[in-house]
């Protein structure tokens, strides 16, 4: 297990590839571990990039440090973990909780990242109500108790039918994320208005969203596409939330597309 010490915690990752190859870097969901990249890492490999995944903090093998967490502290852990594996610039991918960080990164250290991919995710993700829900519902319940609903908010009925194995570690994600990690992540949603400050964002942005997100919606990625300049956008159809697993083809191909014009 690889696991480095960066902003007062440990957090676990994995890095693939070859050496001098450029790196896309990719940043999970709430609620999920790195696995859930599995099925794009082969063709990131196969198309000549080194990948560095990690499980954020609060999830996964990384630590969990008790209370609320921040985006800020997320980016910071993210350039702690840049930094403490002497990577001066990567192609930053990160879905829904993970695009909300590398919103953050774009903002204030775009000098750190050669593109930005944001998928099913938002500047805004009110209200707060909404949040403290779920922060109670998994504290006093949980993680069982949030993972049909879940699996309804990230995969499209027909997704949920014909996908078979494909979705046991994904459950398995859910279930083993400490109720403690998803509250402290949870907050730094709660908490997060990037409508405005997106608008600074200089570095080449694809954004990736399901024609049917209930949740990151496509009116959430077409106000990310307004305020972000030169921004690109992809509405994958028949899909939800975790559109890089349930429709990993097309994701895969206008990711790996986007990266090459922008290598």
């Amino acid at each position: 297990m690889n696991r480095l010490e960066v902003n007062g915690i440990r957090l676990h990752y994995q890095l693939e590839g070859a050496a001098d190859a450029p790196v896309v870097m990719l940043s999970n969901s709430l609620a999920s571990n790195l696995s859930m990249w599995d099925a794009q890492v082969p063709a990131l490999l196969d198309a000549g990039y080194r990948v560095l995944r990690y499980d954020t903090r609060g999830h996964g093998q990384s630590d969990v440090p008790p209370g609320s967490y921040t985006l800020t502290q997320l980016m910071d852990d993210a350039l702690g973990l840049l930094d403490a594996l002497g990577l001066s610039k990567v192609h930053f991918c990160g879905l829904s909780l993970g695009g909300m960080t590398g919103q953050m990164l774009a903002t204030h250290h775009g000098d750190r990242l050669l593109s930005l991919t944001l998928c099913a995710t938002a500047a805004y993700m009110g209200p707060p109500d909404l949040w403290e829900g779920r922060i109670r519902q998994v504290t006093e319940q949980g993680m069982a108790s949030v993972l049909d609903a879940t699996l309804q908010r990230w995969f499209s009925p027909l997704g949920l039918t014909r996908m078979g194995a494909v979705l046991d570690p994904v459950k398995a994600g859910i279930l083993t994320t400490p109720p403690a990690g998803y509250a402290g992540c949870g907050a730094a949603v709660r908490d997060m208005d990037q409508r405005e400050t997106i608008r600074a964002i200089r570095t080449p942005t694809l954004v990736i969203v399901g024609a049917d997100d209930p949740g990151t919606t496509v009116e959430h990625a077409k106000l990310m596409v307004s305020r972000i300049a030169g921004a690109e956008l992809i509405i994958l159809p028949d899909s939800r939330h975790l559109l890089n697993i349930e429709l990993p083809a097309p994701f895969n191909t206008g990711l790996l597309t986007f990266l090459k014009a922008h290598s």
